[in-house]
């Protein structure tokens, strides 16, 4: 035993040992799903195969004279060979399916790859008979042949090719992924070169080990890309994956569920449940695509991937019909409602922001589909444009502010106006509020966009036409998202103090229905603003969220009628109930009030009857930029009797 290597029987079994922990990790993890998953336990065995021949081969070398011990030493070298030939082909594989290559090579490049493995697999097999690998010469001494130099440079060429790949596919891996890999070839090639030089030197292995270990740690180990919740793939991994297939032009639909109620189950089963949806959702998916296909965006959120596109709209069907019936969570049988979205890459989504785009956009109420496809999927279309718009506008100064008169009926003179703000964007056009509010409000916008209003406001109450001219108040509207801000009060009497104006010539706007769940945040907002003068609406009355308790505790000056109140009690009786009903109400609530919507002689004498403050509406004027409402407020007549 004295002739035997023990540092080489240390690398071999480090190399091992190695070896056996990735193994074990990757098995108890369940890393084991994907093609590369599968790819990575295959290199990993054979490295471990090999350290072991390599571990028999030492202790059997020092009595290869004994026929039992040279068959060993033989049958441990071959095997070497037979296994580590494999090693560098199935590497090109992995990165192949790291980088997202592996189905965008073409027959001939595989006929290729696949020609040069097999014939030196073939050299491999053959070699007892042929000896062109290797020999033994007549002290059993191990003796290089040409066919080893040759399956050196053909493992060579798999590295080459496979850094290349790297490189051409660069954009798509993550900087973890790119280290991974990078370490992985300078250890193995400087393990390789160092044995090749100087054969005595048996850490090959050991480098490779080395080298598949911190790809295990770097790529196999997945923790950031999973979702604890689920089980399934995150954001961060759907960004990766998606750029990957993109990059690499490979077709696939990808499809949204979106589940527009999906708070229904907290107040179903209580909001310690609240992740028992996404758990029973992302179990259901996994029935109809393997898990590696599921991504988990944002609660109520899922993508998944499908490849054959002839299966996606049947599996979009399958989604959909699902969504149809109830889902039974925590003893509370819950039906929710989702909608199905289906695009292709890269006919539709091109890059991956676009599918988060599609998964994180709201989906237009008047929607009556639960399936969008195609055409369907128009909207996200249009409301990125929009965003763009709105960029625009805010970096070119593309705003500007229309007013909308308002009139004393008791006095029959004009009273305000409306500031009413407009988008005239250099692509789109014209852009109305109804539609690029919203999207204001979601993107972030809304702050600037609302700034801008409030001081051209500023600007023209100082000018002193409005008050020249008998003007009361110019109405602003607010975003309740704004309110909600940290010094927003603050905010509001510096752009005013800066101009100097008299402020309670503004009147500030809040919609009841954004309003609706605020009151107690609100309340402290409106309270401290009406200290320092400012008077108070509130918005769109009757719209579907009205309530006495906003009214009390906003402590609104005006309340605004919806026009649909108006419209409806020209139309029914039980619509004009509605309206007297309401009228009624707010004036016992010593409130004052403005009916919008008023287009008609006959809606005015309505109007009349009620013995409402305020009016406005296309009767009086549509709203109109600045120059034109300057003119008609030097025009005036008092209001028609």
């Amino acid at each position: 035993m004295t002739d035997v290597n023990l540092l080489h029987i240390a690398l071999f079994s480090a190399a091992a040992i190695i070896c056996i922990t990735g193994l074990l990790f990757t098995v108890i993890q369940k890393r084991t799903d994907l093609v590369h998953n599968k790819i990575y336990i295959i290199l990993v065995g054979i490295v471990l195969l090999n350290s072991v021949s390599q571990i028999i081969r030492e202790f059997a070398q020092p009595f290869k004279q004994n026929d039992v011990y040279s068959l060993a030493m033989k049958i441990g070298d071959y095997s070497y060979f037979l296994f580590h030939t494999a090693l560098c082909p199935l590497f090109f594989l992995y990165v192949s399916c790291i980088c997202g290559a592996r189905n965008g090579l073409t027959l001939k490049r595989n006929i290729i790859y696949a020609s040069i493995f097999i014939v030196t697999e073939l050299l491999v097999i053959i070699n007892p008979l042929t000896h062109w690998v290797y020999h033994y010469d007549q002290n059993l001494t191990f003796v290089r042949g040409w066919g080893e130099y040759l399956i050196y440079f053909a493992a060579g060429f798999y590295l080459v090719y496979s850094i290349i790949m790297l490189l051409f596919t660069w954009s798509a891996l993550t900087a973890k992924r790119r280290v991974a890999l990078i370490y992985f070839f300078v250890v193995v090639v400087l393990g390789v070169s160092l044995q090749l030089i100087k054969s005595s030197l048996k850490v090959e292995l050991f480098a490779e080990a080395l080298a598949l270990l911190g790809v295990m740690i770097a790529i196999e180990s997945e923790d950031d890309r999973i979702d604890v919740d689920t089980g399934v793939y995150n954001r961060k991994a759907l960004q990766y994956d998606l750029s990957s297939y993109i990059v690499n032009k490979r077709r696939l639909t990808v499809i949204c569920v979106k589940i527009i109620n999906s708070d229904l189950v907290e107040h179903v089963t209580g909001s310690e449940n609240a992740d028992l949806l996404p758990l029973a959702v992302s179990g259901f998916l996994r029935q109809l695509v393997p898990r590696y296909c599921i991504y988990n965006t944002s609660p109520g959120t899922f993508i998944i991937t499908v490849f054959d596109s002839a299966k996606a709209l049947k599996t979009a069907h399958v989604i959909d019909h699902r969504f149809k019936r109830v889902w039974h969570i925590r003893d509370s049988d819950v039906l929710l409602n989702a909608v199905i979205m289906a695009a292709e890459v890269p006919d539709r989504i091109k890059t991956a922001s676009d599918a988060f785009y599609m998964a994180d956009s709201p989906v237009p109420a008047n929607k009556d589909k639960t399936i969008l496809t195609d055409k369907d999927l128009d909207y996200l279309m249009r409301r990125s444009a929009v965003e763009g718009a709105l960029a625009r506008g805010v970096d070119e100064g593309l705003f500007e502010v229309y007013y909308q008169p308002t009139y004393s009926l008791s006095e029959k003179r004009l009273h305000g106006a409306e500031a009413l703000v407009r988008l005239h964007d250099t692509i789109l056009g014209n852009i109305y509020p109804d539609e690029f509010i919203p999207i204001a409000e979601q993107n972030g916008l809304i702050d600037s966009i609302d700034d801008f209003v409030l001081r051209e406001v500023c600007s023209f109450i100082k000018s002193g036409v409005p008050a020249s001219f008998g003007i009361d108040c110019i109405n602003v509207n607010l975003s309740v998202l704004e309110c909600m801000q940290p010094g927003f009060v603050d905010h509001i009497n510096k752009v005013t103090d800066e101009y100097g104006i008299d402020k309670q010539m503004i009147n500030f706007e809040i919609t009841e229905s954004t309003a609706a769940g605020n009151y107690e945040l609100l309340s402290n907002v409106v309270a401290a603003l009406k200290k320092s003068g400012f008077h108070f609406s509130m918005d769109d009355y009757g719209t579907g969220y009205s309530n006495m308790r906003a009214i009390f505790m906003l402590d609104f000056d005006i309340v605004k009628i919806d026009k649909s109140i108006l419209w409806s009690a020209e139309e029914s009786e039980l619509g004009k109930i509605i309206l007297e009903s309401s009228v009624h109400m707010i004036k016992q609530m010593q409130r004052e009030i403005l009916v919008e919507g008023v287009e008609t002689q006959g809606q005015l004498d309505l109007l009349k009857a009620l013995s409402v403050d305020y009016l406005q509406g296309y009767f009086f004027s549509k709203p109109i930029p600045k120059k034109e409402f300057i003119e008609l407020i030097q025009n005036a007549e008092k209001l028609k009797g």
